[in-house]
């Protein structure tokens, strides 16, 4: 049996796919959250902290979230062993967020996560049915993931760039407020005088709560980088849009292929890939750098990094599983 202490929804993913038990350490309401659902999706059982899973099986599911929790989240920790599944997945979720704190955006995972992983054959379909904001919920989301066969990818070159879009969203209650412009007002102030293709999308949605978010996405010839930022009470809507606008030019400044958030969650798509790949990160995080010891826990294969001047390269082989 594999013991970490470290991400429970990466763990019991790699667990369901490679068939080897774990046991995880400090388990937080959200890890709990994404073992339970895992343990559905692959007929696992849970003992304690100790996750034994089953075989992984296509049907349609209902998952019910708690109001605070993230729905990008559980869709973390699902898509890596529902792409092992023999038939397509189809899940529902009811309740949680779509936007909040110490997760990605919907938007983010919509219009960047899920775009590299096209590039390594996986398709996966997303409809947002409700938003829903912290601390409330209240969202609905519905996804079809489709049984994938991981091809190995290489990222080391951007090629030119295509676009910025620029994606600025609140609830209802806040369009009088005008608070999806004044975020793009902000991000314009950081970007306006750089003379970038720009593309502008304001939206207002139904949500049980306020909230906002804005994700900005740069659409290069051959690979995709983004920012997001969130609302915040007390905070100004120009400064959430400044804030994400800065995070989004020192990415781009990088001249990496992957931004520093996507670094981390491709990893354990690189490793049960077929075949070697190779990527240009903007950092290797300290959330990057637990990734992939947990990764190697479960493979034979480690990462390789090495410094660029595009970036930092991470090369890795793929589909070699480690005996437990």
């Amino acid at each position: 049996m594999i013991e970490i202490d470290g991400p429970a929804g990466l763990v019991c993913a790699l667990s369901a796919v490679t068939k080897k038990p774990c046991r995880i350490f400090n388990v937080l309401p959200q890890d709990l959250l994404n073992i339970q659902t895992l343990a559905r999706l692959c007929n696992g059982r849970i003992e304690g902290n100790c996750f034994y899973p089953g075989d992984i099986y296509g049907e349609r599911f209902s998952v019910n979230i708690p109001a605070a929790e993230s729905i990008v989240l559980v869709l973390q920790a699902l898509i890596l062993p529902a792409l092992f599944s023999p038939v397509p997945i189809k899940i529902i979720f009811g309740g949680g967020t779509t936007d909040t704190f110490f997760s990605p955006t919907i938007d983010y995972f919509r219009y960047v996560f899920l775009k590299i992983l096209e590039k390594m054959g996986v398709k996966i379909e997303i409809n947002i049915l409700k938003r829903g904001y912290y601390p409330e919920g209240g969202a609905k989301v519905e996804v079809n993931i489709f049984p994938s066969k991981l091809k190995n990818l290489n990222l080391t070159e951007r090629g030119d760039l295509k676009k910025v879009l620029v994606i600025s969203g609140a609830s209802e209650s806040d369009e009088e407020k005008k608070t999806a412009e004044k975020q793009i007002t902000g991000a314009r102030e950081i970007l306006g005088g750089l003379n970038l293709p720009m593309e502008e999308k304001i939206e207002y949605y139904p949500a049980q709560c306020p909230g906002s978010q804005i994700c900005l996405i740069a659409e290069f010839q051959n690979t995709i980088i983004g920012a997001d930022g969130l609302g915040k009470l007390g905070k100004k809507a120009e400064d959430i849009g400044k804030e994400a606008a800065l995070e989004l030019l020192k990415e781009q400044k990088s001249n990496a292929c992957l931004d520093k958030y996507m670094a981390d969650q491709i990893l354990p798509y690189l490793a049960m890939a077929s075949g070697k790949s190779r990527v240009t990160v903007s950092e290797v995080t300290d959330r990057c750098q637990i990734n992939m010891r947990i990764i190697e826990k479960f493979i034979d294969n480690k990462f390789e990094i090495k410094t660029a001047p595009n970036g930092t390269v991470l090369t890795i082989r793929g589909l070699s599983l480690k005996s437990v």
